[in-house]
């Protein structure tokens, strides 16, 4: 039986075990950058997720699709930077303008799309 992964944190499932590595990789943050949760902003569930070829592929009504590379060298600390999961901090990479813009556009308040670093110690979701 499939399991169905998340790999952006709050957004639509994946039911294939490829994305199981990806589970819970990016996350959507505030201007503050706190992670918003589902609770907070139920529109995140209405975003759906795909893997495909080599590619993060998000669709939400009203947008055109965005796709984010899944495995990329995390070498540039320019878009390294820190978030907060409730009581943790998080090193995380910021996947740029165009996912910033694409999500504030959907969910209609200023957010960014973040990556977990891949020095990233395990971190405890909620729920």
């Amino acid at each position: 039986m499939t399991t169905d992964y998340f790999p952006v944190a709050g957004c639509s499932g994946v039911a294939s075990d490829d994305a199981a590595s990806y589970d819970r990789r990016w996350m959507v943050v505030d201007p503050q950058g706190v992670w918003m949760s589902p609770v907070q902003q139920p529109d995140l569930g209405k975003i759906n997720v795909q893997l495909r070829f080599g590619y993060l592929v998000l669709r939400a009504p009203g947008m055109l699709r965005l796709d984010i590379p899944l495995d990329v060298i995390e070498d540039d600390d320019s878009v390294r930077t820190k978030a907060t999961l409730g009581a943790q901090t998080l090193d995380v990479v910021d996947e740029g303008e165009m996912a910033a813009v694409w999500f504030s556009t959907y969910l209609k308040q200023p957010c960014r799309l973040m990556k977990l670093h891949p020095d990233q110690k395990p971190v405890t979701w909620p729920g």
